[in-house]
């Protein structure tokens, strides 16, 4: 059976996570309230600020930057697009 959830980001119920998908309190915070697409939209979101920042993931200043941004986009004002981004065309 699908696990539902209240999902923040969406504002509706949707279908929850399988699984924690990131550790700590944080992880567990996200598991019990962020859907499957509410996670997606962090996941591009994430990519989004990865590229634009030129962050590598592996960098203990880079990660603890995405951490915080990631509290922000589920759980606070939400995380700012940098000025210089300009969305690709479709």
């Amino acid at each position: 059976m699908t696990r539902m959830v209240q999902c923040v980001k969406l504002g509706e119920e949707a279908e929850g996570l399988d699984f924690a998908p990131y550790p700590g309190e944080l992880g567990k915070r996200i598991y019990e309230n962020v859907s499957k697409q509410g996670w997606e939209s962090w996941v591009n979101h994430q990519t989004m600020l990865i590229n634009e920042y030129r962050l590598t993931p592996v960098d203990p200043k880079a990660r603890k930057f995405l951490e915080e941004e990631m509290e922000k986009f589920f759980f606070g004002e939400g995380s700012e697009v940098p000025k210089e981004f300009v969305a690709p065309e479709e």
